[in-house]
């Protein structure tokens, strides 16, 4: 279809490829389906789901156009994808009708949470016995799903995507640019989701290998498969309402080196596979996120190892104090978690005082690296942001020096560096509106109570696809005593959020609509 001046977007071909997304990912829901079946639990939320899924992508693609995907439509098709499929994921809860999430803005809050791999949950009982295997298996799937980017999955099954299939990888994994690691755009896409897949698989296996062990005995096969789901995207999602704390000390060392894995750029691992490992240990992004992780732990391991960062007394959160083990398993488990934007907890982060949490509240906005399942501002983006501070205070005392900046010895685009300090302003003013909006928010909700500190957390959490913060959003809480209004707001953040900001917000500028 030729594009006129008064019609520059393609929007027929948009809404088609979004029902040829909501079509394919109708075939998710037999997991769960099957599972029921298996457990004796009922069926239909999920057969519902598949219909909708199946029977509106279907109707979608009817208003298909024969052009092609240009880069203002993969803008589109990324922000109403990532829209659409939240939405329709609201349906299993909706027909359960079970719970705080038959709710239909709570629903949309755990479905936005689930595909965004936020981790944020409204549930207000977390169990078996309440919800089913099946429904909480969804629950986990959603997060899986979303955590190597729906849209790129949909590119690595059907080649009619691979059609602009470079500008929606960039638009929706998380990055500063797509790193071609084959010849095709289909085979790279095919090559990310065989590593996250792969590496789901060994993380089942081992948690379950603990249960088998006798070390982990409550790490049963269900378990087992439920956290590797939500371990690979960094999700956080847990049957278990304690989070990881559910689980023996082993678990929680296990989980950390996959929850690393998870934050780590999956092309690295590329070319591991091909006999480079040379690329990971030399990367310097890989470099500074191991060393912000051990920095990070080290303060936190260390102020719980000497009692002083406790809010309660040590037999209120076991005996950390003193206990090298303990303090260093506790602060390393919850700076991996929060630095990868997992979000799973080992402990109440709430027995912690204002001096403790505010250092982890930092450790909120490092994210992972570029091309992982991580969220927030991601490790790479500090690092041009403290290359360039350093280039600009040469050049202050050497104004005729020309000091290009350089990552893995490869000169970076003077606009990339204009786009990477846009993406860290833009993001910390919305993170700076947020609080105030949520803060003020809660004044009005005589069930949440919020101190500046947790405001904060709450607003880093969302936008940063983080999960769990402080006080009232405590991992062992849930975000369920917010308005309905502040939900859809956080809704809104961690959809933006998990677009990286920009690709989100381009579509609503008068300029994207107009030559």
């Amino acid at each position: 279809m030729a594009r006129s001046r008064r019609t520059y977007i393609d929007y027929r071909a948009t809404v088609a490829y979004v029902g040829t997304v909501l079509k394919y990912i109708g075939v998710a829901p037999t997991f769960p389906f099957a599972a029921a079946l298996y457990y004796g639990e009922d069926p239909l939320p999920f057969v519902a789901t598949s219909v909708v899924m199946v029977g509106g992508g279907s109707l979608l693609e009817r208003v298909r156009s024969d052009g092609e995907l240009g880069n203002r439509e993969a803008f589109l098709l990324v922000s109403l994808a990532w829209l659409a499929v939240p939405l329709v994921g609201t349906v299993p809860y909706l027909v359960a009708g079970t719970g705080t999430v038959a709710n239909p803005v709570n629903a949309l809050f755990e479905s936005m949470s689930g595909f965004t791999t936020t981790g944020a949950t409204v549930l207000g009982e977390i169990s078996v016995e309440r919800h089913g295997h099946a429904m909480l298996l969804w629950r986990q799937l959603t997060q899986w799903l979303g955590g190597m980017g729906i849209l790129v999955l949909m590119i690595a099954i059907l080649p009619k995507l691979s059609v602009g299939g470079a500008q929606i990888i960039d638009n929706e994994a998380p990055g500063l640019e797509l790193e071609k690691l084959t010849p095709r755009i289909q085979e790279t896409a095919r090559a990310l989701w065989g590593i996250y897949a792969g590496v789901t698989l060994v993380a089942a296996a081992v948690y379950y290998g603990l249960s088998l062990g006798g070390v982990a005995p409550n790490m049963d096969l269900f378990n087992a498969v439920a956290h590797a789901l939500t371990t690979l995207p960094t999700g956080g999602f847990s049957p278990e309402a304690r989070s990881a704390e559910a689980f023996a000390p082993a678990v929680q060392w296990a989980m950390m080196p996959f929850m690393i894995v998870a934050g780590t750029n999956f092309a690295l691992f590329w070319y591991v596979l091909k006999g480079e490992p040379r690329r990971l240990l030399d990367n310097t992004e890989f470099r500074s996120y191991l060393l912000a992780m051990a920095g990070f732990g080290a303060v936190v391991s260390a102020v719980l190892y000497l009692g002083v960062g406790l809010a309660e007394t040590p037999s209120a959160v076991g005996v950390i104090p003193g206990n090298v083990e303990g303090a260093l398993r506790q602060g390393l488990f919850q700076v991996i978690a929060i630095v990868t934007t997992t979000g799973y907890a080992s402990m109440d982060v709430n027995t912690w005082d204002a001096s403790a949490q505010t250092i982890l509240l930092f450790a909120y906005f490092l994210g992972g690296s570029a091309g992982s399942a991580a969220g927030s501002i991601k490790i790479v983006r500090w690092v041009l942001v403290k290359r360039s501070i350093g280039r600009s205070l040469f050049t202050s005392v050497h104004p005729e020096a020309v000091r290009p900046l350089r990552l893995e010895g490869e000169a970076v685009d003077e606009g990339t560096i204009r786009d990477v300090f846009v993406f860290v302003l833009l993001f910390l003013l919305l993170f700076g509106l947020s609080t105030v909006v949520i803060y003020l928010d809660s004044f009005r909700t005589p069930a949440v109570s919020l101190s500046g500190l947790d405001a904060m957390s709450v607003a880093i959490a969302t936008l940063g696809n983080v999960g769990p913060g402080f006080g009232v959003v405590g991992p062992m809480n849930s975000f369920l005593p917010f308005s309905d209004a502040a939900k859809l707001y956080m809704v809104f953040l961690m959809w933006i959020g998990r677009l990286e900001v920009l690709s989100v917000l381009v579509v609503f500028t008068p300029s994207f609509w107009r030559w």
